[in-house]
């Protein structure tokens, strides 16, 4: 990791609801907070807590030297397709591990609700 760059994940108490369309996509108590130097706080969410019968695995991947590979799902609802509107780290690296089966709503692309 770089000098003073910091990834911190921990286990959130909150209640975090993931619509599209007046359509709820995710829901769940469980949620991990990441946090990265120079980058808004994120709300990682359990796969099993994700509609993933909605959503369509993309051959499309970036890579963070800080977290790892990152995949990335488009979501199909009523004949629309929102390209790559969520990623997640299946095999993140060290220090990672944390967010392995989480994934992560681009949350200008959704209405993100966070309550506790």
């Amino acid at each position: 990791m770089n000098p003073g760059h910091t990834v911190t994940i921990t286990p959130a108490d909150v209640h975090v609801e993931v619509q599209v369309d007046g359509t709820t996509i995710a829901k769940t108590d469980r949620p991990l907070l990441l946090e990265e130097t120079g980058l808004p706080t994120r709300y990682y969410l359990p796969k099993d807590d994700v509609r993933m019968d909605l959503l369509k695995a993309t051959t499309f991947s970036t890579v963070c030297p800080f977290k790892g590979e990152a995949s990335y799902w488009s979501l199909e609802l009523n004949g629309t397709t929102h390209d790559g509107i969520v990623w997640g780290y299946e095999t993140p690296i060290t220090g990672a591990e944390a967010i392995a089966g989480y994934l992560c709503f681009y949350p200008e692309r959704v209405e993100l609700s966070v309550s506790a």
